[in-house]
């Protein structure tokens, strides 16, 4: 059997762009640069053909450890709930009281960035506390 080597998550999107743009703000990404013989990303860009134009944007960890994000336009809008979302580890290995004034911070830096917050899950004794956002085209994520 052969072994996964490299993980890409693709999201459907209205401005694959602006979107990449923002998930670069929020996972500390970078844009890639653009394909050979090419100095820019709008040069790139211009080469195409009209309806092929701002039809994709990608996003990578400049670690190389992360999945690269890929952003594909789409003609329709996101109607329901995401059935797969992604989960930003903002309070990983936190608990308690800091955990969460950790994950209302970022979600207050996230919100400056376009984002909704949703809804704030306090620990139970169980789970510890989580947030619920969607980015800026709507598209649900956690802050755990």
């Amino acid at each position: 059997m052969a072994s996964v080597r490299q993980l890409q998550i693709t999201f459907d999107c209205a401005e694959p762009e602006r979107l990449a743009r923002f998930w670069c703000e929020v996972l500390g990404y970078v844009v890639p640069p653009p394909p050979e013989g090419f100095s820019t990303w709008d040069d790139y860009s211009g080469s195409l053909p009209p309806e092929e134009r701002d039809s994709w944007f990608a996003c990578v960890d400049p670690s190389g450890a992360g999945p690269r994000l890929f952003f594909q336009r789409v003609p329709e809008g996101k109607t329901a709930k995401n059935r797969v979302h992604l989960d930003v580890r903002a309070g990983a290995g936190l608990v308690g009281d800091e955990r969460l004034a950790t994950l209302e911070a970022e979600c207050a830096r996230l919100m400056a960035l376009g984002a909704k917050h949703v809804l704030t899950q306090r620990a139970d004794g169980v789970n510890e506390s989580c947030i619920t956002m969607q980015d800026i085209e709507g598209n649900e994520f956690c802050l755990d």
